[in-house]
């Protein structure tokens, strides 16, 4: 080892260190696809006050505001930064003039960029209708308004909690003419939110107009439909304040944390939050002449602090996954784990700078399991969304175990992500038993496959730590299941179905096999076996040449237009998390100077000062930790390793608090080793040491053999063969339960069967045993379909109609065809004129993807292909309503002698005003499986 020495200063109130606040252009983000809100917050604070701009659920609408808008439908309390998926927005309070109303195109209001201003802890804005001036800030658990009414009159402050996502319970309490108590319950990504809240204004107020279902002495409102509005007359530049503060709990417990602000001074209150602000904003110090630079890295900063949220009471009471209240001790509960992304580089940086909240989020992981019964996966307002894929908890937690992070029960850590990992949903059945997820088994096979091998890795790492031999070589075992998804001829992770690779595949092709990406997108994510993928592709020239293809390689995608997938270099998409760590990857083969070259382009060029400032969805805080760690010259490839990798820095003089020390980055520009320690203070050798297979694993993980085979289904017969990876491995394979034979050649399938198989290497170890099922048709029929299917539903082409096979509600594994704005027309040859008595077409309906029964079908009859008589119409009798997932067999009894049936399918067309695909003028689409003629 190669040991430096740094500088450590001391923190004594540093003046370098004060101020750096100021930088925050909370605007970054607000415009675009970043999802970024404007409002003011504190850092990890349960309130989040900012204006609300959008209320439709739109996708760039995700965090209720987006900079484009020019008008404000109000205020509200809780916001989620830079997420994919609506929620929040809850305890809106808008002021007005005049005459109140509920109607939210009545009570908002335009407003202009010019006029509105935000910076950390803060906002303000004009509002022009009334020409009312709004000022915000807040404590952790509290919001604070200022609204100046700049014109004499009666000022109204609405109350609506209809606003924004579903209202399932709502309830105003009336204590006096200042106080009120609220709950709000809501449902929309997180389907059981409770908001509880003490409003409190400086004046009194009157109620001059109501909207509910019940009302109790005018003390108490109830109902799904409520609101209210509260009254006062006023001079002209007189203001009005209010106090909101929240709990996740009880009337009690937001009554309790109100005492956060005990004053009505907003200057002081604002103050207080830009001081949370410096506090925390000033554990990295950077230095630069570049205006613009200093916005971008502590705006960067700034979001990673915006989430995970604090959510329990002051007196540390909350609520549990399993809606009960709790009490937490020794730690400190939180919420919003965007876990999917912030994996990756969000918590890495925690562990650099906030050791102690890493331990809390650790802490509250363990409590949702043992009342939720597995680790978070995507949680919010302590309901698992079950966004997402993979149990990367276990990411976070082996990280910090690695670093030697305290303050957590690192067995009961074990114990929850071992349980997580052994259970038997989203497709992890298969992937315990077969080593890999097929097609047939779950959607989004491939992403789930390797991320699963990635986090059992990270298992295995705690087991290591913990003594616990049989689980560590249980979980290497399993983290080496990448392996079965990679095809070694073509050099991609692609998808497998029936035992084999599922044709025609192009890595280009962003489909429902992968998780917001591609085949290149995911080839290169074996992140605990770096070593083992290099030697995959045959050593580091043709890895390299690999990298270098995806990089220089056309950007643009084909299949699904998805819009997550932006910031595109080559295949390389910086806009979503699959691709952040691939840059990095050139330091294994000894190449850093690539590492510096493609850092330095996506650091100068996917992150400005302006309101699209970012590439893609902020996603809680990972998209700006990407640049904070990057702009360092840092990024931890691996997390649950001890090390991070290095690049050109941006910053070389950068300086990290680490234990109420700054520790000084090293300079790695100048190092020849592009590795350095978890506390950055040596660097290690490299890459070689770093990325050697661990104990010999590799080598004795045996690849389960790969089935070739025409089709799932034939008319005749169907030829057979295997192939593996290691070419001194022997494959044995059983038909129909037979004993299992030595594969020597391919064989030949007359007759339906299901065939089992595996490989044995030649050091006698044995793979798991894969099974294949095919089905011989029942008869000669053929099908000519007039009309184009979406090529990402084609349900293995037109045969897939008529092959006896049914498609599953699970739609996204690919059984299902697809046509979207159009009819569905197809012509069954039945080879000879043929009595038909019954003829069946399956349809599936999953409303909230688009895909509607078709109004109606209709059947027709003919002898010679050109003269068709019309015989039936079945008309669909499901509501297109319903939003339950389900697939409806339309049936009719026919009496009729004919070859040729013609099945026409007519679309529902434009999507209605009800639908959410309506703002995005969406058409319908017809999912069709299987025609039956009988």
């Amino acid at each position: 080892m190669r040991i430096f020495l740094f500088s450590i200063l001391l923190i004594v109130n540093s003046v370098l260190a004060q101020g750096v606040a100021q930088y925050v252009n909370p605007f970054i983000g607000t415009g675009g696809h970043g999802h970024t809100f404007p409002g003011a917050t504190v850092p990890y604070g349960m309130v989040q006050l900012s204006p609300d701009t959008r209320i439709d659920g739109s996708w760039d609408g995700c965090s209720g505001y987006h900079y484009s808008d020019a008008v404000i439908y109000g205020f509200s309390h809780t916001h989620l930064n830079g997420t994919g998926v609506s929620d929040y927005g809850d305890m809106m309070l808008m002021p007005t003039m005049g005459e109140p109303s509920f109607d939210h195109k009545v009570y908002s209001s335009s407003f202009s960029h010019t006029n509105e201003k935000a910076s950390a802890g803060f906002y303000s804005v004009k509002l022009d209708k009334h020409n009312i001036d709004v000022r915000l800030t807040t404590s952790t658990r509290v919001g604070f308004h200022e609204y100046t009414f700049n014109k004499a009159g009666q000022a109204n402050i609405i109350l609506d909690l209809n606003h924004r996502d579903k209202l399932l319970e709502g309830r105003i309490r009336v204590i006096d003419n200042k106080t009120i108590e609220v709950l709000r319950r809501s449902e929309a990504w997180a389907q059981n939110q409770y908001v509880f809240a003490r409003i409190e204004f400086n004046v009194p107020m009157i109620i001059n107009k109501e909207k509910t279902r019940y009302k109790s002495d005018g003390k108490i409102y109830e109902g799904v439909e409520l609101a209210l509005s509260f009254s006062k007359q006023v001079k002209k530049g007189e203001k009005i304040l209010i106090k909101v503060s929240l709990s996740p709990t009880s009337y009690e417990g937001a009554e309790l944390n109100s005492s956060e602000i005990k004053h009505w001074d907003f200057e002081k209150a604002h103050q207080d939050a830009v001081a949370l602000w410096n506090n925390e904003l000033s554990k990295i110090e950077i230095t630069s002449k570049d205006k613009d630079k200093l916005a971008i890295f502590y705006t960067a900063l700034y979001h990673t602090m915006m989430q995970p949220n604090i959510a329990q009471d002051l007196d540390g009471k909350y609520r549990g996954r399993d809606n009960q209240i709790h009490q937490a001790e020794g730690f400190d509960y939180y919420t919003v784990f965007s876990l999917w992304d912030t994996f990756r580089a969000a918590h890495p940086l925690y562990t650099l700078i906030d050791k102690k909240r890493t331990s809390d989020y650790i802490n509250t992981f363990i409590k949702q399991y043992e009342q939720g019964g597995r680790l978070p996966v995507w949680e919010l307002a302590s309901n698992e969304t079950d966004c997402m894929i993979g149990y990367h908890s276990v990411s976070v937690i082996a990280d910090a175990m690695a670093k030697g992070i305290k303050g957590f029960d690192y067995e009961k850590a074990f114990e929850a992500s071992k349980a997580s990992a052994m259970r038997d949903v989203l497709g992890l059945e298969a992937y315990k038993n077969n080593g890999f997820i097929a097609i047939d088994d779950e959607h989004e096979s491939v992403s789930k496959t390797v991320e699963y091998a990635y986090d059992d890795w990270c298992i295995a790492q705690m087991a290591m730590l913990l003594d616990k031999q049989d689980d560590y070589q249980y979980f290497m075992k399993r983290s080496q299941n990448w392996k079965n998804v990679f095809d070694w001829e073509i050099g991609f992770i692609r998808p497998k179905k029936n035992g084999g690779w599922d044709v025609p595949f192009d890595p280009k092709e962003i489909n429902n096999n992968f998780t917001e990406g591609n085949g290149w997108q995911y080839t290169f994510f074996v992140p605990q076996d770096i070593h083992g993928m290099i030697e995959a592709y045959g050593g580091p020239s043709i890895f390299e040449a690999k990298l270098d293809e995806m990089f220089n390689s056309e950007s643009k995608t084909t299949g699904r237009e998805q819009v997550d997938v932006t910031g595109l270099i080559g295949q390389y998409a910086h806009g979503n998390e699959p691709s952040h760590h691939m840059a990095y990857l050139y330091n294994y083969i000894g190449k850093p100077q690539k590492t510096n070259e493609k850092v330095t382009y996506i650091l100068d060029n996917f992150y400005k000062n302006t309101p699209d400032g970012l590439i893609g969805n902020e996603d809680c805080g990972q998209m700006s930790a990407w640049y904070v760690l990057s702009s360092m010259g840092i990024y931890q490839v691996t997390p649950g390793q001890q090390y991070f990798n290095t690049c050109k820095s941006t910053y070389p003089n950068a300086k990290i608090r680490i234990n109420e020390n700054k520790i000084v980055v090293p300079n790695t520009d100048e190092s020849e080793n592009k590795f350095v320690n978890y506390n950055l203070n040596y660097f290690l050798k490299g890459p070689d040491t770093l990325v050697a297979p661990p104990d010999g694993l590799v080598s004795i993980f045996p690849t389960v053999p790969v089935i070739v085979a025409k089709s799932k289904s034939f008319k005749e017969e169907l030829p057979i063969q295997f192939k593996t990876w290691n070419k001194r491995a022997k494959v044995f394979y059983s038909i129909n339960q037979s004993t299992f034979t030595h594969y020597q050649k391919p064989f030949t399938l007359k007759e339906s069967a299901t065939i089992h198989f595996y490989s044995d290497d030649e050091k006698g170890n044995r793979s798991d045993t894969i099974t294949a099922q095919y089905f011989k048709k029942p008869n000669n029929y053929t099908i000519d379909i007039k009309s184009e299917y979406n090529p990402q539903y084609h349900a293995g082409g037109p045969e897939g109609l008529i092959d006896g096979i049914f498609g599953s509600v699970n739609w996204r594994k690919g059984d299902w065809q697809g046509y979207q704005n159009k009819d569905f027309e197809a012509v069954i040859d039945l080879k000879k004129k043929t009595k038909i008595e019954t003829v069946s077409v399956d349809f599936l309906q999953d409303t909230r993807a688009w895909i509607l029964m078709p109004t109606q079908v209709e059947l027709y009859v003919s002898d010679d292909n050109v003269n068709f008589e019309k015989i039936a119409v079945v008309k669909n009798t499901l509501d297109p309503k319903d939003y339950e997932v389900q697939t409806q067999k339309l049936t009719t009894k026919v009496s009729a002698k004919a070859r040729y049936v013609k099945v026409i399918a007519r679309n529902f067309g434009k999507l209605p005003e009800w639908h959410q695909g309506y703002p995005f003028d969406g058409f319908a689409f017809i999912f069709i499986d299987e025609i039956e003629v009988n």
